[in-house]
Protein backbone atom coordinates (compact mmCIF):
# COMPACT_ATOMS: atom_id res chain seq x y z
CA UNK A 1 0.00 0.00 0.00
CA UNK A 2 1.00 3.54 -0.66
CA UNK A 3 1.20 4.93 3.02
CA UNK A 4 2.91 2.91 6.18
CA UNK A 5 -0.60 3.83 7.99
CA UNK A 6 -3.68 5.15 7.49
CA UNK A 7 -4.33 6.81 10.32
CA UNK A 8 -2.09 7.33 13.03
CA UNK A 9 -3.11 9.58 16.50
CA UNK A 10 0.14 11.09 17.55
CA UNK A 11 1.32 12.53 20.75
CA UNK A 12 -1.82 11.13 23.08
CA UNK A 13 -1.67 9.48 26.15
CA UNK A 14 -3.78 5.27 25.76
CA UNK A 15 -5.06 3.45 29.01
CA UNK A 16 -5.08 -0.10 28.36
CA UNK A 17 -3.82 -3.29 29.72
CA UNK A 18 -0.38 -2.03 29.94
CA UNK A 19 -1.34 0.39 32.16
CA UNK A 20 -1.76 4.19 31.45
CA UNK A 21 1.04 6.49 29.57
CA UNK A 22 2.28 8.65 26.66
CA UNK A 23 1.64 6.92 23.13
CA UNK A 24 0.99 7.04 19.67
CA UNK A 25 -1.71 4.44 17.73
CA UNK A 26 -1.12 3.23 14.33
CA UNK A 27 -4.30 2.20 12.43
CA UNK A 28 -4.23 -0.02 9.05
CA UNK A 29 -6.90 -1.57 7.66
CA UNK A 30 -9.42 -1.02 10.13
CA UNK A 31 -7.18 -2.46 12.74
CA UNK A 32 -4.97 -1.56 15.69
CA UNK A 33 -1.07 -2.03 13.63
CA UNK A 34 1.31 -0.44 15.92
CA UNK A 35 1.66 1.21 19.36
CA UNK A 36 4.72 3.38 20.94
CA UNK A 37 6.51 5.59 19.08
CA UNK A 38 4.98 5.53 15.76
CA UNK A 39 6.44 6.96 12.08
CA UNK A 40 3.80 9.07 11.32
CA UNK A 41 5.71 10.44 8.19
CA UNK A 42 4.30 7.54 5.73
CA UNK A 43 0.72 8.14 7.34
CA UNK A 44 -2.50 8.65 5.19
CA UNK A 45 -3.73 11.01 7.98
CA UNK A 46 -2.26 12.21 11.79
CA UNK A 47 -4.32 13.14 14.37
CA UNK A 48 -2.72 15.44 17.01
CA UNK A 49 -3.90 13.86 19.90
CA UNK A 50 -1.61 15.92 22.53
CA UNK A 51 -3.44 16.62 25.42
CA UNK A 52 -6.28 14.10 25.28
CA UNK A 53 -6.46 9.89 26.23
CA UNK A 54 -7.21 6.98 24.27
CA UNK A 55 -9.35 4.69 25.55
CA UNK A 56 -10.57 0.46 24.29
CA UNK A 57 -13.95 1.80 22.37
CA UNK A 58 -16.97 1.93 25.33
CA UNK A 59 -19.06 -1.07 24.89
CA UNK A 60 -22.54 -0.39 26.19
CA UNK A 61 -24.21 -3.66 26.60
CA UNK A 62 -27.67 -2.45 27.73
CA UNK A 63 -29.48 -0.11 25.08
CA UNK A 64 -33.02 -0.19 23.83
CA UNK A 65 -33.41 1.77 20.56
CA UNK A 66 -36.93 0.67 20.18
CA UNK A 67 -36.74 -0.42 16.38
CA UNK A 68 -38.75 -1.87 15.37
CA UNK A 69 -42.63 -0.90 16.12
CA UNK A 70 -42.03 2.12 18.91
CA UNK A 71 -39.84 4.09 16.07
CA UNK A 72 -41.08 7.40 17.87
CA UNK A 73 -39.39 7.10 20.53
CA UNK A 74 -36.30 6.26 19.08
CA UNK A 75 -35.03 3.96 16.11
CA UNK A 76 -31.31 1.96 14.96
CA UNK A 77 -30.08 5.31 13.70
CA UNK A 78 -30.83 8.49 15.98
CA UNK A 79 -29.87 5.45 19.25
CA UNK A 80 -26.75 4.76 17.33
CA UNK A 81 -25.96 8.86 16.38
CA UNK A 82 -26.58 9.12 20.24
CA UNK A 83 -24.15 6.44 20.87
CA UNK A 84 -21.15 7.29 19.08
CA UNK A 85 -21.72 11.29 19.73
CA UNK A 86 -21.01 9.82 23.39
CA UNK A 87 -17.79 8.06 22.84
CA UNK A 88 -19.52 4.66 22.68
CA UNK A 89 -18.14 2.67 19.82
CA UNK A 90 -20.59 -0.96 20.19
CA UNK A 91 -24.11 -1.56 21.65
CA UNK A 92 -25.87 -4.74 22.87
CA UNK A 93 -29.78 -3.86 21.62
CA UNK A 94 -32.81 -5.37 23.87
CA UNK A 95 -35.75 -7.41 22.47
CA UNK A 96 -39.01 -5.82 23.72
CA UNK A 97 -39.55 -4.10 20.37
CA UNK A 98 -42.65 -4.58 18.32
CA UNK A 99 -42.88 -7.24 17.51
CA UNK A 100 -40.90 -8.92 19.98
CA UNK A 101 -37.28 -10.23 18.69
CA UNK A 102 -37.80 -13.99 19.60
CA UNK A 103 -37.14 -15.78 16.30
CA UNK A 104 -34.09 -16.15 13.81
CA UNK A 105 -36.44 -14.43 11.29
CA UNK A 106 -37.12 -11.13 13.37
CA UNK A 107 -33.47 -11.12 14.71
CA UNK A 108 -32.01 -11.06 10.69
CA UNK A 109 -34.83 -8.76 10.08
CA UNK A 110 -33.31 -5.78 12.77
CA UNK A 111 -29.52 -7.09 11.64
CA UNK A 112 -30.48 -6.16 7.89
CA UNK A 113 -32.31 -2.53 9.22
CA UNK A 114 -28.63 -2.05 11.77
CA UNK A 115 -26.08 -2.89 8.65
CA UNK A 116 -24.71 0.28 7.41
CA UNK A 117 -27.38 2.93 9.05
CA UNK A 118 -26.25 2.20 12.52
CA UNK A 119 -23.26 4.44 13.23
CA UNK A 120 -21.66 2.32 15.64
CA UNK A 121 -21.20 -1.33 15.70
CA UNK A 122 -24.55 -3.71 16.86
CA UNK A 123 -25.97 -7.37 18.57
CA UNK A 124 -29.22 -7.85 19.41
CA UNK A 125 -30.57 -9.72 22.35
CA UNK A 126 -33.07 -12.32 21.85
CA UNK A 127 -36.03 -12.60 24.04
CA UNK A 128 -36.41 -16.04 25.90
CA UNK A 129 -39.88 -17.26 26.29
CA UNK A 130 -41.55 -20.08 27.19
CA UNK A 131 -42.47 -20.29 23.82
CA UNK A 132 -38.80 -20.92 22.08
CA UNK A 133 -36.89 -22.53 24.82
CA UNK A 134 -36.41 -25.47 22.28
CA UNK A 135 -34.70 -22.87 19.93
CA UNK A 136 -32.26 -21.12 22.25
CA UNK A 137 -29.29 -23.45 21.03
CA UNK A 138 -29.85 -21.99 17.89
CA UNK A 139 -30.91 -18.10 18.62
CA UNK A 140 -27.92 -18.13 20.80
CA UNK A 141 -25.52 -18.46 17.77
CA UNK A 142 -27.17 -16.38 15.27
CA UNK A 143 -25.61 -13.55 13.49
CA UNK A 144 -25.44 -10.67 16.00
CA UNK A 145 -26.99 -12.47 18.73
CA UNK A 146 -25.60 -10.91 22.01
CA UNK A 147 -27.76 -14.09 23.47
CA UNK A 148 -30.81 -14.09 25.18
CA UNK A 149 -32.40 -12.24 27.65
CA UNK A 150 -35.33 -12.89 29.81
CA UNK A 151 -37.58 -10.43 31.87
CA UNK A 152 -38.17 -11.93 35.23
CA UNK A 153 -40.78 -8.82 36.45
CA UNK A 154 -42.93 -6.74 33.71
CA UNK A 155 -40.69 -3.76 32.37
CA UNK A 156 -41.40 -2.18 28.89
CA UNK A 157 -43.21 -4.45 26.19
CA UNK A 158 -44.49 -7.87 26.88
CA UNK A 159 -41.63 -10.24 27.33
CA UNK A 160 -42.28 -12.35 30.28
CA UNK A 161 -40.98 -15.17 31.85
CA UNK A 162 -42.58 -14.98 35.56
CA UNK A 163 -42.95 -19.26 36.71
CA UNK A 164 -39.76 -20.97 38.01
CA UNK A 165 -40.51 -23.82 35.46
CA UNK A 166 -40.12 -21.59 32.38
CA UNK A 167 -36.99 -20.08 33.81
CA UNK A 168 -35.89 -23.63 34.82
CA UNK A 169 -36.01 -24.54 31.10
CA UNK A 170 -34.57 -21.59 29.58
CA UNK A 171 -31.64 -21.91 31.96
CA UNK A 172 -30.99 -25.46 31.54
CA UNK A 173 -30.63 -24.76 27.60
CA UNK A 174 -28.31 -21.65 27.74
CA UNK A 175 -25.06 -22.65 26.53
CA UNK A 176 -23.42 -18.54 26.55
CA UNK A 177 -24.02 -16.26 28.73
CA UNK A 178 -27.86 -14.49 29.39
CA UNK A 179 -29.00 -11.56 30.63
CA UNK A 180 -32.20 -10.73 33.32
CA UNK A 181 -34.00 -8.01 34.26
CA UNK A 182 -34.61 -9.37 37.91
CA UNK A 183 -37.55 -8.16 39.88
CA UNK A 184 -39.98 -10.70 41.18
CA UNK A 185 -43.46 -10.25 39.42
CA UNK A 186 -45.64 -11.91 41.68
CA UNK A 187 -44.25 -9.45 44.83
CA UNK A 188 -44.68 -6.29 42.18
CA UNK A 189 -48.49 -7.75 41.74
CA UNK A 190 -48.95 -7.76 45.54
CA UNK A 191 -47.59 -4.22 46.29
CA UNK A 192 -49.60 -2.30 43.29
CA UNK A 193 -51.34 -0.80 46.38
CA UNK A 194 -48.07 1.14 47.41
CA UNK A 195 -48.25 3.60 44.36
CA UNK A 196 -49.38 7.09 44.77
CA UNK A 197 -51.25 8.66 42.22
CA UNK A 198 -49.23 11.74 40.94
CA UNK A 199 -46.51 10.97 42.79
CA UNK A 200 -43.67 8.97 40.98
CA UNK A 201 -41.25 9.06 44.59
CA UNK A 202 -43.28 6.10 45.68
CA UNK A 203 -41.93 3.72 42.22
CA UNK A 204 -39.10 2.31 44.67
CA UNK A 205 -41.42 1.77 47.64
CA UNK A 206 -43.36 -0.30 45.34
CA UNK A 207 -41.11 -1.78 43.60
CA UNK A 208 -38.83 -2.44 46.38
CA UNK A 209 -35.16 -3.97 47.33
CA UNK A 210 -37.28 -7.44 48.18
CA UNK A 211 -38.58 -7.93 44.68
CA UNK A 212 -35.29 -7.61 43.25
CA UNK A 213 -33.59 -9.64 46.41
CA UNK A 214 -35.89 -12.80 45.62
CA UNK A 215 -35.91 -12.78 41.28
CA UNK A 216 -31.68 -12.56 41.95
CA UNK A 217 -31.97 -14.99 44.70
CA UNK A 218 -33.90 -17.39 42.62
CA UNK A 219 -31.72 -16.63 39.14
CA UNK A 220 -28.42 -17.26 41.26
CA UNK A 221 -29.77 -21.05 42.43
CA UNK A 222 -31.14 -21.76 39.01
CA UNK A 223 -27.90 -20.58 37.53
CA UNK A 224 -25.77 -22.78 40.29
CA UNK A 225 -27.97 -25.81 39.42
CA UNK A 226 -27.41 -26.23 35.78
CA UNK A 227 -23.73 -24.63 36.19
CA UNK A 228 -25.10 -21.53 33.45
CA UNK A 229 -23.45 -18.43 33.25
CA UNK A 230 -26.19 -15.62 34.11
CA UNK A 231 -25.86 -11.84 33.54
CA UNK A 232 -27.99 -9.61 36.27
CA UNK A 233 -28.81 -6.44 34.53
CA UNK A 234 -28.86 -2.97 36.09
CA UNK A 235 -28.41 -3.98 40.09
CA UNK A 236 -30.08 -1.79 42.30
CA UNK A 237 -30.03 -2.47 46.10
CA UNK A 238 -28.18 -2.79 48.80
CA UNK A 239 -29.63 -6.35 49.26
CA UNK A 240 -28.60 -8.02 46.29
CA UNK A 241 -24.67 -6.63 46.57
CA UNK A 242 -24.79 -8.25 49.66
CA UNK A 243 -26.45 -11.41 48.11
CA UNK A 244 -23.96 -12.12 45.43
CA UNK A 245 -20.43 -11.53 47.29
CA UNK A 246 -21.03 -15.24 47.54
CA UNK A 247 -22.56 -16.07 44.59
CA UNK A 248 -20.12 -15.01 41.63
CA UNK A 249 -18.72 -18.25 40.19
CA UNK A 250 -21.93 -18.32 37.50
CA UNK A 251 -23.38 -14.83 38.18
CA UNK A 252 -22.21 -11.65 36.77
CA UNK A 253 -23.07 -8.24 37.58
CA UNK A 254 -24.17 -4.93 35.46
CA UNK A 255 -24.82 -1.65 37.27
CA UNK A 256 -26.29 1.71 35.26
CA UNK A 257 -24.66 5.15 35.69
CA UNK A 258 -28.15 6.47 37.20
CA UNK A 259 -27.80 3.81 39.80
CA UNK A 260 -24.37 5.38 41.05
CA UNK A 261 -25.19 9.16 40.23
CA UNK A 262 -28.76 9.57 41.60
CA UNK A 263 -30.76 8.97 45.03
CA UNK A 264 -34.02 9.54 46.13
CA UNK A 265 -36.08 11.55 47.54
CA UNK A 266 -33.87 14.27 45.79
CA UNK A 267 -33.84 12.95 42.52
CA UNK A 268 -37.84 12.64 42.73
CA UNK A 269 -38.24 16.26 43.70
CA UNK A 270 -36.12 17.52 40.78
CA UNK A 271 -37.15 15.48 37.77
CA UNK A 272 -40.40 13.78 38.47
CA UNK A 273 -41.58 11.33 36.52
CA UNK A 274 -38.17 12.07 33.82
CA UNK A 275 -36.21 9.51 36.72
CA UNK A 276 -39.08 6.67 36.82
CA UNK A 277 -37.01 3.65 35.93
CA UNK A 278 -37.44 -0.26 36.22
CA UNK A 279 -35.83 -0.93 38.82
CA UNK A 280 -35.89 1.98 40.77
CA UNK A 281 -33.54 5.00 41.53
CA UNK A 282 -33.31 4.22 45.38
CA UNK A 283 -32.54 6.34 48.29
CA UNK A 284 -28.47 6.47 48.92
CA UNK A 285 -27.89 3.59 51.19
CA UNK A 286 -28.25 1.98 48.10
CA UNK A 287 -26.28 3.75 45.76
CA UNK A 288 -23.45 3.82 48.45
CA UNK A 289 -24.00 -0.16 48.12
CA UNK A 290 -23.88 0.06 44.66
CA UNK A 291 -20.38 1.83 44.91
CA UNK A 292 -18.81 -0.47 47.23
CA UNK A 293 -19.17 -3.49 45.31
CA UNK A 294 -18.04 -1.74 42.30
CA UNK A 295 -14.77 -0.91 44.04
CA UNK A 296 -14.75 -4.37 45.79
CA UNK A 297 -15.34 -6.22 42.07
CA UNK A 298 -18.44 -7.55 42.71
CA UNK A 299 -19.62 -5.28 39.72
CA UNK A 300 -18.36 -7.12 36.07
CA UNK A 301 -19.63 -4.27 33.68
CA UNK A 302 -21.28 -0.38 33.82
CA UNK A 303 -24.54 -0.76 30.92
CA UNK A 304 -26.03 2.78 30.08
CA UNK A 305 -29.54 0.92 30.28
CA UNK A 306 -30.79 3.78 27.50
CA UNK A 307 -34.47 3.58 27.38
CA UNK A 308 -36.10 6.61 26.23
CA UNK A 309 -39.56 7.93 25.79
CA UNK A 310 -41.09 10.98 24.83
CA UNK A 311 -42.04 13.94 26.80
CA UNK A 312 -45.43 12.72 26.46
CA UNK A 313 -45.62 9.37 27.66
CA UNK A 314 -43.20 10.76 30.58
CA UNK A 315 -45.54 13.52 31.62
CA UNK A 316 -48.39 11.18 32.09
CA UNK A 317 -49.43 11.37 36.13
CA UNK A 318 -47.91 8.51 37.94
CA UNK A 319 -48.09 5.81 37.77
CA UNK A 320 -49.14 6.16 33.97
CA UNK A 321 -45.95 7.31 33.48
CA UNK A 322 -43.72 5.35 31.67
CA UNK A 323 -40.61 4.02 33.17
CA UNK A 324 -37.29 4.36 31.23
CA UNK A 325 -34.68 7.53 30.31
CA UNK A 326 -31.89 8.30 28.04
CA UNK A 327 -28.46 7.04 28.85
CA UNK A 328 -26.11 5.86 25.90
CA UNK A 329 -24.59 9.46 25.26
CA UNK A 330 -24.19 10.56 28.73
CA UNK A 331 -22.74 7.04 30.06
CA UNK A 332 -19.18 8.41 29.13
CA UNK A 333 -19.65 11.64 30.44
CA UNK A 334 -21.04 11.29 33.63
CA UNK A 335 -18.64 8.48 34.82
CA UNK A 336 -15.31 10.14 33.38
CA UNK A 337 -17.10 12.82 36.16
CA UNK A 338 -16.90 10.45 39.11
CA UNK A 339 -13.31 9.41 37.87
CA UNK A 340 -12.44 13.41 37.67
CA UNK A 341 -14.06 13.39 41.71
CA UNK A 342 -11.44 10.36 42.33
CA UNK A 343 -14.44 7.55 42.95
CA UNK A 344 -13.03 5.12 40.59
CA UNK A 345 -10.14 4.96 38.74
CA UNK A 346 -9.70 5.32 34.76
CA UNK A 347 -8.54 1.78 34.29
CA UNK A 348 -11.33 0.70 35.96
CA UNK A 349 -13.98 2.40 34.15
CA UNK A 350 -12.41 1.08 31.35
CA UNK A 351 -12.50 -2.20 33.00
CA UNK A 352 -16.33 -1.76 32.73
CA UNK A 353 -16.95 -0.70 30.00
CA UNK A 354 -14.48 -2.60 27.49
CA UNK A 355 -12.43 -5.44 29.22
CA UNK A 356 -15.30 -6.32 31.13
CA UNK A 357 -17.89 -6.89 28.27
CA UNK A 358 -15.27 -8.49 26.25
CA UNK A 359 -14.30 -10.67 28.64
CA UNK A 360 -18.33 -11.79 29.94
CA UNK A 361 -19.64 -11.91 26.47
CA UNK A 362 -16.33 -13.30 24.47
CA UNK A 363 -16.36 -10.13 22.03
CA UNK A 364 -14.01 -11.17 19.10
CA UNK A 365 -10.91 -8.50 18.28
CA UNK A 366 -12.59 -5.61 20.60
CA UNK A 367 -12.27 -4.18 24.22
CA UNK A 368 -8.43 -3.81 24.21
CA UNK A 369 -5.97 -1.27 22.58
CA UNK A 370 -3.65 -3.82 21.00
CA UNK A 371 -1.93 -4.51 18.00
CA UNK A 372 -4.34 -6.60 16.45
CA UNK A 373 -7.35 -5.50 17.50
CA UNK A 374 -10.48 -3.39 15.71
CA UNK A 375 -9.79 0.39 15.67
CA UNK A 376 -12.17 1.30 17.54
CA UNK A 377 -11.29 3.78 20.33
CA UNK A 378 -13.11 6.64 22.44
CA UNK A 379 -11.05 9.61 22.67
CA UNK A 380 -11.68 11.83 25.89
CA UNK A 381 -10.36 14.71 27.08
CA UNK A 382 -10.44 14.32 30.67
CA UNK A 383 -9.90 17.72 31.88
CA UNK A 384 -12.34 19.05 29.45
CA UNK A 385 -15.15 20.96 31.72
CA UNK A 386 -18.62 21.00 29.88
CA UNK A 387 -22.30 21.16 31.03
CA UNK A 388 -24.52 18.53 29.81
CA UNK A 389 -27.80 19.84 27.97
CA UNK A 390 -31.18 18.47 26.52
CA UNK A 391 -29.72 20.50 22.63
CA UNK A 392 -27.14 17.88 22.90
CA UNK A 393 -29.06 14.57 23.15
CA UNK A 394 -29.12 13.35 19.33
CA UNK A 395 -32.00 10.66 21.04
CA UNK A 396 -35.04 11.18 19.11
CA UNK A 397 -36.51 12.33 22.52
CA UNK A 398 -34.40 15.02 22.77
CA UNK A 399 -33.85 15.13 26.68
CA UNK A 400 -31.91 13.81 29.20
CA UNK A 401 -32.56 13.43 33.35
CA UNK A 402 -29.01 15.22 33.30
CA UNK A 403 -29.63 18.09 31.65
CA UNK A 404 -27.82 21.07 33.36
CA UNK A 405 -25.06 19.12 35.20
CA UNK A 406 -21.88 20.30 34.97
CA UNK A 407 -18.99 17.51 34.22
CA UNK A 408 -15.19 17.08 33.74
CA UNK A 409 -14.11 15.23 31.38
CA UNK A 410 -15.60 14.95 27.71
CA UNK A 411 -15.85 12.44 25.00
CA UNK A 412 -14.21 14.62 21.82
CA UNK A 413 -13.58 11.05 19.36
CA UNK A 414 -15.29 7.85 18.49
CA UNK A 415 -13.40 5.36 16.06
CA UNK A 416 -15.65 2.52 14.73
CA UNK A 417 -12.98 0.07 13.39
CA UNK A 418 -10.23 2.74 12.27
CA UNK A 419 -13.25 5.18 10.86
CA UNK A 420 -13.74 8.58 12.69
CA UNK A 421 -17.14 8.50 12.89
CA UNK A 422 -17.43 11.86 15.83
CA UNK A 423 -14.93 14.25 16.40
CA UNK A 424 -15.63 17.39 18.51
CA UNK A 425 -19.34 17.53 18.76
CA UNK A 426 -19.98 16.70 14.91
CA UNK A 427 -20.98 13.71 13.60
CA UNK A 428 -19.31 12.49 10.59
CA UNK A 429 -19.47 10.71 7.28
CA UNK A 430 -21.99 7.79 6.17
CA UNK A 431 -23.34 5.09 8.69
CA UNK A 432 -20.88 2.14 8.36
CA UNK A 433 -22.07 -0.35 11.62
CA UNK A 434 -21.60 -3.74 11.18
CA UNK A 435 -22.51 -6.81 14.11
CA UNK A 436 -20.29 -7.45 16.52
CA UNK A 437 -18.62 -10.91 16.35
CA UNK A 438 -18.55 -13.50 19.48
CA UNK A 439 -16.19 -16.31 19.71
CA UNK A 440 -18.70 -18.89 21.10
CA UNK A 441 -20.67 -18.61 18.35
CA UNK A 442 -18.26 -18.86 15.76
CA UNK A 443 -18.47 -16.09 13.86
Amino acid sequence: MAHGFDLVLKGGTVCNHDGVGASDVGIRNGRIAALGDVDSSQAAEVIDARGLTILPGIIDSQVHFREPGLTHKEDLETGSRAAVMGGVTAVFEMPNTKPLTTTAELLADKVARARHRMFCDFAFYVGGTRENVDDIPVLERLEASAGIKVFMGSSTGDLLVDDTSSLDRIIAKLSRRAAFHAENEARLNSRMGERVAGDPASHPVWRDETAALMATTELATLAEKYRRRVHVLHISSAAEMSYLVDHKRWVSVEVTPHHLTLAAPECYERLGTYVQMNPPVRDARHRDAIWAGLRSGIVDVLGSDHAPHTREEKDHAYPGSHSGMTGVQTLVPVMLDHVNAGRLSLQRFVDLTSHGPQRLFGIADKGRVAVGYDADLTVVDLKRRETIRNSWIESRCGWTPYDGKDVTGWPVGTFVRGRRVMWQGEILGAATGEPVRFLEAGL
